[in-house]
């Protein structure tokens, strides 16, 4: 909501938000329709992981770091559009009810939609332009966002440190871990960058995108996977494994983006 306010909502925003939502839910329905995917990636929760990135912890400070303020919009809406996707569906697909019938439940849509943190901080910034507060609060909640993004790493350091205690071996992956960790690391920020090009975005635009793409997967998979006692062990194995390999694949996709620039 502080990033919102201070930084104002606009079209690049929105764009982006809409294109990571969409391209979320069409390659869900893609992994599900054709047996060549659905057999590599056999449950919601291999494919949560594979295309939910941890955009707000990493992503967001990693585009603050190498990218100018101008596509800060980009950064978020993507952010947004990945949060809201995780949030509203992400419960239902890993509730064993649907997985069971697979039927998806409005109530449970809406409910979803009502809960998720993206949708709070987006009804809370439309309460504060209604109230005309919007440069008040911007200015007031602007140094604690800053603050929450840097001690976000710690969060995600800590949970990894949790995760290496737990018992069994963290790198024994077997092929789906294997793909998931591909898709999300390599795969998808390919796709993204394509449509980037399609769409006539700007370098900087497409950079802020395709990074975004290419961040570990998110903490909220393994969240969701405890809170639904569903897969918890593999989500755990891809959060931890793609957090370490992308040490080395976020760089590299910044030079690769300067050299093809």
């Amino acid at each position: 909501m502080g990033l919102l306010l201070k930084e104002g909502i606009d079209i690049n925003l929105i764009k982006s938000a809409f294109l990571a939502f969409f391209l979320i839910g069409f390659l869900i329905i893609l992994i599900n329709i054709f047996p060549l995917f659905k057999n590599r990636l056999s449950n919601y929760t291999l494919q949560l992981a594979a295309l939910i990135g941890n955009t707000s912890f990493l992503g967001i400070p990693i585009a603050i770091a190498l990218l100018p303020s101008t596509t800060i919009n980009f950064t978020i809406g993507f952010d947004l559009g990945t949060t809201l996707f995780a949030w509203i569906f992400g419960p239902i697909f890993l509730q064993k009810k649907f997985q069971n019938n697979n039927f998806l439940n409005i109530e449970g849509l809406l409910n979803a939609l009502i809960n998720s943190p993206a949708s709070r901080g987006i009804i809370g910034v439309l309460l504060a332009y209604l109230l005309n507060l919007d440069e008040i609060l911007g200015n007031y909640l602007w140094i604690p966002a800053r603050v929450v993004i840097a001690l976000a790493i710690i969060i995600v350091g800590t949970r990894l440190g949790i995760i290496t205690n737990q018992k069994g071996k963290i790198f024994d992956l077997n092929e789906e871990i294997k793909f998931s960790i591909i898709l999300k690391l390599f795969i998808l920020p390919l796709i993204v960058f394509f449509i980037s090009k399609l769409l006539n975005f700007d370098f900087y635009q497409s950079s802020a995108l395709i990074l975004q793409a290419g961040t570990p997967t998110a903490i909220s998979t393994i969240l969701m996977a405890e809170a639904f006692e569903v897969k918890q062990k593999i989500a755990s194995k891809i959060l931890f494994t793609t957090t370490l390999i992308s040490i080395v694949t976020v760089p590299i996709i910044k030079i690769l983006l300067n050299v093809l620039n």
